[in-house]
């Protein structure tokens, strides 16, 4: 046997003994998922509605998948360097290997250091989704409260490149809510610490300013207007709503954007500038959110046994 297959057999060895047991485990559940698929199928037989935070939770599905990729990665690659190290030690010996051991050890220990920074901010990322997804999921659980009422509330409307958090439509006019999950800093100054004032233009919160959230609101309202325009035939008027969950909302002033803490919104329907809607309007927009809103294959639908 030459000395390059005697390499490759020692380090396919290692590389087995590392890591046959796990990939074997994995192996058998995706068998297992595909052959009970296989054997039966969903009891639902429609594409579901969106559920609140629906696009953030499919992002933080997708961001934890690559964490763990990147985890596995940061074991991999090192002891790969590691197996290759030793094969060539074992057919060369160690005395004439010594001369790229500080080669290895440097590629490892630079492979290592770039793993561990993606690894850092691939979690701040997924922080961030997580608490932009508590607050949609509170903010979709307030707003649910008003089909008591008589709305139709839908979450997770897919626009254009975007989507719209909730859409709420009533007699007392449409709105498209953007949901913002800002965290609150921790200075020791209880409801100081968790207010934000709002003049009509700019929300200033205890240790920044923005405007932007604002915009994407009015933005979004816009948008939402002229499409259900164009899908009904008739001239809609949306009012762009900002909900802040967790946050005290200190009004000093009015904009074209309304803005709610999350306690404050079953107060919604009485939103100054929104237009009501005749029993007739809110049936024909409530039928054109739902068909754009009804997305959601089954778990154990036909579409993903197909795939």
């Amino acid at each position: 046997m030459g000395e390059i297959a005697q390499q490759i057999v020692i380090i396919v060895g290692v590389l087995a003994a590392s890591f046959a047991g796990p990939l074997l485990a994995i192996g058998i559940l995706v068998v297992r998922k595909r052959r009970a698929r296989a054997r039966r199928r969903s009891p639902v037989g429609i594409d579901l509605l969106r559920s609140p935070g629906h696009t953030l939770r499919d992002q933080i599905d997708e961001a934890g998948t690559d964490v763990l990729s990147d985890a596995f990665l940061l074991m991999l690659v090192p002891l790969m360097a590691l197996a290759v190290f030793l094969a060539q030690s074992h057919l060369r010996g160690l005395q004439g290997m010594m001369h790229l051991g500080p080669i290895y050890a440097v590629l490892a220990m630079s492979f290592v250091a770039f793993m561990v920074r993606r690894l850092w901010r691939a979690g701040e990322k997924l922080d961030k989704l997580k608490a932009g997804y508590d607050a949609e999921l509170a903010v979709g659980q307030e707003l649910d409260q008003l089909m008591r009422q008589g709305a139709f509330v839908f979450h997770d409307f897919p626009a254009t490149n975007f989507n719209i958090d909730h859409v709420v439509i009533a007699a007392e006019g449409l709105f498209a809510v953007e949901t913002k999950g800002f965290t609150k800093p921790k200075r020791g100054q209880g409801r100081a610490d968790a207010s934000v004032a709002f003049d009509g233009k700019v929300l200033k919160f205890p240790t920044w300013t923005t405007k932007e959230p604002l915009e994407q609101a009015e933005r979004q309202a816009e948008w939402l207007a002229k499409w259900l325009t164009n899908a009904t035939g008739s001239p809609v008027h949306a009012l762009p709503v900002l909900a802040l969950p967790g946050w005290f909302v200190e009004l000093s002033g009015r904009g074209n954007v309304s803005v709610y803490s999350g306690r404050q919104l079953p107060q919604l329907l009485r939103s100054r500038g929104a237009q009501p809607l005749s029993d007739q309007d809110v049936q024909r927009i409530a039928h054109q959110v739902q068909q754009r809103c009804r997305t959601v294959a089954p778990k154990y639908s036909k579409k993903e046994n197909a795939s």
